[in-house]
């Protein structure tokens, strides 16, 4: 019989759900103005600081989550061979996942991050240098967005796309955007979503 009693994962739920959304916040409020103060040394367009880490921003959820489903995949398979309760199979396999979040290779997933930003036609850096100055920004992230597909449900950042539609509910303005403006120029930082719904909102620059 499967036991009622919920795993560790479930038990902590609340307690790292707590942890991780304030932890997004702290990353917004200092990693990224760190990040975009070293950035502006190489750097003089406002602009195109902050679209980079905007981009790190969504690169580092992308590859963490990739990296998530293929650690659980594996942690399924090996747990699979010799599981027989009480938990279901799914609670054992999460539960291993947090306990043991430090087998996560998080220098991979920044190596990904940097290639695709190497890739992306939107964003550039000046020759002498590139987006390996920023890694320890790129590595927080990937550790905090790994840490978030671990909750029930996981946490995301929502999907932003230059010209949309401004939304209250979704950003905020930066301090010099047209305030009449109803398009997105350009995004600052990722809102964070729970099914869909906007916890943290994020920031975002409109202009005519």
């Amino acid at each position: 019989l499967r036991s009622c009693s919920p795993g560790r994962a479930r038990r902590t739920n609340a307690s790292r759900h707590a942890y991780l959304v304030a932890r997004f916040g702290d990353i917004y409020a200092q990693e990224r103005l760190d990040a975009e103060t070293l950035l502006r040394t190489y750097i003089s367009d406002t602009e195109m600081v902050q679209r980079i880490i905007y981009t790190a921003a969504v690169e580092s959820f992308q590859a963490a989550k990739m990296a998530y489903r293929q650690f659980k995949m594996r942690v399924r398979k090996t747990l699979s061979l010799g599981h027989s309760g009480p938990e279901s199979l799914e609670d054992t396999v999460l539960d291993y996942i947090v306990r043991h979040e430090d087998l996560y290779d998080v220098q991979a997933s920044v190596n990904e991050v940097i290639s695709s930003m190497n890739m992306n036609p939107k964003i550039s850096f000046p020759r002498e240098v590139d987006f390996v100055v920023i890694s320890s920004l790129i590595r927080e992230l990937c550790r905090m967005a790994f840490s978030m597909q671990t909750l029930i449900p996981p946490l995301d950042i929502a999907f932003g796309m230059d010209g949309e539609l401004f939304s209250e509910t979704k950003y905020h303005r930066s301090f010099d955007s047209d305030f009449t403006a109803a398009l997105v120029a350009y995004h600052v930082w990722p809102a964070l979503m729970e099914n869909d719904v906007v916890i943290v909102k994020g920031e975002a620059v409109t202009k005519r």
